[in-house]
């Protein structure tokens, strides 16, 4: 009866402010004298309060399964987890007889109450934590996805920033060293995503490594803030770029920028902070360390040796040889034993085969008549000089096609520049073949390999030379 706000006020005003004795109230209005104490002693209307917990009904005995499944949804894919209409099938299945709606409110407060909660944590200096970001990129004119890297040192927030083709062992080695460079130290202990890259490369370093579980972003939460925080501060609106190199000098200007920002709570800017970290990291070493993956392989017929789906060519003499391929982000080295023999520029399409022509021109000495078909030579873009030159030679010559092929073999000494230079001067001296155009080329054979050492030969100092007379 006295619920209302207003009859509450009134009572309690006569009574506390004008002095109303309690008798009259009681008196006046017929209340009990609990309901009278109870208005004096509260501002407002206390409202119900259970002396016992509800009775939960039908589903009571079934929360303890509703509790099961959704833990049990924890570890499936987020699109692939129950909804309170399935758990309800399910229920009904197990011999509840009661209604949607009390299964639908039961999950959505055991959703409430099953959130965790999480301790504010203090980040020692020296520390680092690793992910990879995805973000999109509109690259010469065409929107694509990229990856980036990214190494953040939580006691100060500064980081690193690099965007690669795909996330991989050479792009994982390959952003830690360039984020060492960029801190200008190496962290002392360094928290990583529990991926399949980051495992197999930390294997057997110790307490300097640490791997978080399963699905627990939280465990690295400083570098999950910063992957959002970058994406949405440096990547929006979509950046529009020539390549991977124009991007990533923006990333690492922005990412100097943000090193004179100050951190809430903290009255020195992040730049500031960042020497108390260095002054517990440990110093870059002194050799630097090879970011790529290597592959034990074998040169095929066709002079192509595989590595990551993708066939590089090397020179003829290795045909049938072991060789070791060495992936970096930017090329691909193939060496046999310890000599390079070959280096391309590192391809990240499928299925596609890189070729050096420099690599055939001595196998196409040897087979002629492959050279209008010759694949390798395809993309080996010569002046129209070259053209007009092995038509003269395969009209003049019987052997002018070989001829020819031995002119493109001086392009293993000289440049496409000097060449044709060469070419241009035989060809309006009316001169046709490799001998008058190598006779116009520079003397490519170093001065010191021309000289004659005279240790050993004792006998050459006698040896006397007159001078020519050449009046």
């Amino acid at each position: 009866m006295y619920r209302k706000m207003d009859q509450w006020i009134e009572i309690r005003h006569r009574v506390l402010r004008e002095g109303v004795s309690k008798r009259t109230i009681l008196r006046e209005t017929g209340m009990h004298w609990k309901t009278l104490k109870k208005i004096l002693n509260n501002a407002s209307p206390p409202g119900y309060r259970r002396t016992k917990p509800a009775c939960k009904g039908k589903i009571g005995p079934y929360l303890g399964r509703i509790r099961e499944i959704l833990n049990q949804d924890k570890d499936a894919p987020k699109k692939q987890r129950h909804t309170a209409k399935l758990i309800w099938f399910r229920l009904k299945l197990e011999g509840f007889d009661g209604g949607y709606t009390a299964v639908k409110d039961a999950v959505r407060q055991l959703k409430e109450t099953s959130q965790e909660v999480f301790m504010p944590l203090v980040h020692t200096p020296g520390e680092a934590q690793v992910d990879f970001g995805e973000a999109a990129v509109k690259m010469a004119g065409v929107l694509r996805k990229v990856k980036f890297f990214v190494m953040v040192l939580p006691h100060s927030d500064v980081f690193f920033l690099k965007t690669y083709e795909r996330e991989c062992t050479e792009t994982f080695w390959d952003g830690h060293v360039e984020a060492f460079k960029f801190f200008g130290r190496i962290p002392s202990r360094i928290s990583y995503d529990n991926s399949k890259i980051a495992i197999s490369s930390i294997i057997g370093l110790g307490r300097k490594i640490t791997v978080c579980n399963v699905a627990r972003p939280n465990e690295k939460g400083v570098v999950e803030g910063i992957v959002k925080y970058s994406r949405l501060n440096f990547l929006v609106p979509v950046p529009q770029v020539k390549d991977f190199d124009e991007l990533n000098q923006y990333l690492l200007a922005r990412c100097r920028e943000d090193m004179d920002r100050r951190l809430r709570g903290h009255s020195a800017i992040k730049r500031d902070l960042l020497e108390e970290d260095r002054y517990a990291m440990q110093p870059l070493p002194l050799a630097p360390f090879e970011a790529c993956k290597t592959a034990a392989t074998k040169v095929n017929s066709q002079l192509l040796v595989r590595f990551d789906h993708i066939d590089y060519s090397v020179p003829l003499e290795y045909a049938f040889r072991e060789v070791t391929v060495k992936g970096f982000v930017d090329h691909v080295e193939i060496c046999h034993y310890n000599m390079i023999i070959a280096v391309h520029n590192r391809c990240w399409d499928k299925e596609q085969q890189i070729f050096d022509p420099l690599h055939y021109l001595p196998l196409l000495e040897r087979k002629p008549g492959s050279l209008p078909y010759a694949k390798t030579l395809k993309k080996l873009v010569l002046p129209q000089c070259f053209a007009i030159l092995q038509s003269r030679l395969e009209a003049d010559q019987a052997d002018g096609r070989r001829e020819y092929i031995r002119v493109l073999r001086l392009l293993e000494k000289y440049t496409v520049e000097q060449l044709t230079a060469a070419i241009g001067k035989a060809l309006r001296l009316r001169t046709h073949s490799s001998d008058a155009v190598a006779q116009f080329l520079p003397d490519a054979v170093p001065w010191r390999q021309r000289m004659v050492m005279l240790a050993g030969r004792r006998h050459l100092r006698y040896v006397q030379i007159a001078p020519n007379n050449i009046k």
